[in-house]
Formats: structure tokens, sequence, C-alpha cells
């Protein structure tokens, strides 16, 4: 960093403002820190508890194993202001001011970081029995449930359906998922590749209906448009989620197709001095052509050091910092570590490394002869080295690639 730009940057009189405490809001306010950034710094959160990281909550939270996943961060050394408990109600971009239910809050920068909120099951709002899992209360509420092996239905076979109904059978509950597509992850993978997944949930000893739509919910059971009725002791909803950004009504910041908010390659929004990251904003990808809206943990990690060093060098001549990552997400269920890296969506060509039937295998998208995406069940090294073959670009031998017992970084050109 220049010492141009460290003094213009530190200037004490600087106030960033970062809406949301979850991964991406967090690791905004240490990543200004860690690159030199000394003037206020405040976090606000709606939830009252201690900053905390959400893949556990699925896992050990839900499961006992731990209290909690507070952030390993010491906010008050790194002069950090946590508001918590506090909601926020709106913002007023021309005077630069947040409005929450405790008053309105300056800013010079603000930095959108809400995350996303899970879509409830129509007609369930409020129903005893049915659960979210979203929240460390939520997972509070769960542990419990699991605890006391109740017949629980899970509705949606997407990620956050596998994962709660692995730990839902390790905990010895009787386990359905209910999925109203025709196989689970659609909408996440192409059929073909989703199909063999079908067989986990049977083989980990849950029952899983395809083409099964939830009609209601009743005391102690959900009935299904067919008319089936299904023994539920607790309900668990894991339809999808949607950008949390309902508050952000009438600011004039410019929110997209799904209703979340549009970001520019920097991570800036439409209104001065507002960037935003995470599941709450899309992106430009000059990799993929198109505009990307990631709900993943390592969007949450990365987008945050892209802002960080756009907030502390916006002010001198010094090029912007561009976001444009190979996405990647991870998902441990039914005994297998499932990895993804890249955007297939665009990929004129699909090979298979190993047999999907097998405990480990892998997912090859090559675009133009290029790799373009890959999931690898079991095959952690696959998903290393294609992640790098992906950032790279590098010319793809297609046969070599399609051999499992060769490393995929030998099938580079």
């Amino acid at each position: 960093m220049s010492e141009q730009t460290r003094e213009v940057s530190t200037s004490p009189a600087r106030r960033v403002v970062v809406v949301g405490a979850g991964m991406a809001g967090v690791q905004t306010a240490v990543a200004l820190r860690d690159q030199g950034f000394t003037g206020t710094v405040t976090l606000i959160g709606a939830e009252p508890h201690q900053p905390y990281d959400r893949p556990p909550l699925s896992k050990a939270v839900l499961l006992g194993k731990s209290e909690g996943s507070a952030f390993d961060v010491d906010f008050e050394a790194l002069g950090i202001e946590l508001q918590l408990g506090r909601e926020v109600l709106g913002v007023r971009p021309g005077e630069h001011e947040l409005d929450t239910e405790a008053g309105p809050v300056p800013y010079d920068v603000l930095v959108l970081a809400t995350g996303a909120e899970p879509i409830a099951l129509p007609g369930t709002e409020g129903v005893p029995g049915v659960h979210l899992l979203r929240t460390l209360d939520d997972a509070e509420r769960l542990r419990p449930v699991l605890a006391r092996q109740h017949d629980i239905v899970v509705v949606g076979a997407g990620w956050i359906g596998a994962e709660f109904a692995t730990a839902a059978r390790e905990a010895g509950c009787a386990v359905t998922v209910v999925e109203a597509a025709d196989r689970p992850l659609t909408g996440a993978l192409p059929a073909e590749v989703a199909a063999p997944m079908a067989a986990w949930y049977g083989d980990a000893g849950a029952v899983l209906r395809t083409h099964a739509r939830v009609q209601r919910v009743e005391h102690g059971a959900v009935v299904l448009d067919d008319g089936t009725r299904l023994p539920a002791g607790a309900v668990v909803v894991g339809i999808g989620a949607r950008p949390a950004t309902a508050w952000l009504s009438g600011s004039g910041i410019g929110l997209g197709a799904h209703r979340e908010v549009v970001a520019d390659t920097h991570l800036r929004t439409s209104a001065p001095d507002v960037y935003a990251v995470g599941d709450c904003a899309s992106f430009p990808s000059g990799r993929y052509g198109e505009r990307l809206l990631v709900h993943h943990w390592d969007n949450a990690l990365q987008g945050p050091r892209t802002v960080a060093a756009n907030i502390v060098g916006e002010a001198t001549d010094e090029p912007l910092a561009v976001y444009d990552p190979v996405p990647y997400f991870w998902s441990e269920q039914f005994g297998r570590f499932v990895q993804y890296a890249g955007h297939h969506t665009s990929a004129d060509t699909t090979l298979w490394r190993g047999d999907s039937s097998g405990p480990a295998w892998s997912v090859c998208w090559l675009r133009e002869n290029r790799l373009a995406a890959l999931l690898a069940v079991g095959r952690p090294r696959d998903l290393a080295q294609g992640r790098r073959l992906i950032e790279a670009g590098t010319p793809m031998d297609p046969e070599l690639l399609a051999d499992p017992a060769k490393p995929l970084k030998a099938a580079a050109v």
C-alpha cells in the first residue's frame, strides 16, 4: 500500500458502517483493519448473540457437540464497535444515514452484508412444530427435537435439507424427506449429476419421496397433495433462501430479479458510498459472462477482502479491486464430502471421473476444452487441482481428464 493510499484511506474522520454480523459482515470489518483502515468501524447485527459462523449450526450445534460457533475475533482489540440486537429499518443514501429501531446512524461508507433468509413453507407460519434452520436460535430449538428422536419430515431435498437429514439420522430420528421435483438438488445440479445422490438417502436409512408436494401440516402429521399422511413430530423446511433486502425498499438502491442488491465488479451498489457483499448481492462475472448470485460461505469470506481494499483505496488514483472469484462450496451429507467449484451453466461438455455408484467420483464441465466447473464427491484432490485450473483458464485434454486414475492436473495441455 502506498503512503498516499494510507494517508487518505486511514483518515480517522471516515466512518464505515457494516449492516449484518454474519460471515460477510464480520470479515469486512476485520479486513478493513487488516488493510490499514483506522477510521470508525461499526458492525450492526439484528441478533443479540455474539457474531457466529453458520455451517456448524446444521452439524455440531444441532447435535449438541458444540454450544455455539462464535467467531474467534477480538472486536474490542480491533476497534470494531458492535451494535447487536439492533434491527435496521432502512437507509437514506442521499443523507448518508441508516435508520434503525434505536435511531439514525450516520455513515461515510456503508456495507450491506445482510445475507439471506430462509423461505417459509406457505401456510405454516406460526404453526407449532414447523422449523427453519438459519440462526443459532433455530438450531437451539431443534436440538431437543433431535434428542427426543421424533419422526421428522424434511421439506426440500436441497443442500440444507440433506445436511439436516444427515444430522437427524445420526441422532437416531426416523426421517422422511419430501421434494416437489423429481430428484434432489434440482436447480443446483443437472439431472444426470444429481440422480446418483438420490440413493444416498436410502443408504443412510432416510426415506426420500420425490414428486411430493405438501398440502398442509397438521398436528403430528404432514399431508401431501395425493392424500398421503406422514407422521411428523417435527417438520423442518429447507426450500431455499432469498436475499434479506426487504428493508431496502424505497431506498433507491438497485435490486435484481431475485431481490438481491445489484453490485458492480467492485461490489459497489447503485448508491454512492454503498457496497454490498455476500448472500444479499449479485455481481457480474467476467469469467462466466453473466451475473452471479452465490449463496455460499466462501463467497462471504472472499468478497469482504475486495470491499475492504476498495474502501481503503477509493480516494486514490489506484485502480479498484475487481471481484471475479471461482465460486466454491462444500456439503457434508450421508457420510460423503461433496465439493463444487466454478459455474457449469455455460459448459458445452460434461465428463465423469469414476463410477457415480461408488464412494468417490467427480464430474467436470468444460467450455471450449477449458474447465468451467467441477463437482467432487470424496475426491478432494480433484477439487483442489480443478479449482486452480479453472482460475488459470488452462486448456484440458478431455480424454486424460476422464481417466480417474490420473491426477486431474495431468490433463492440462
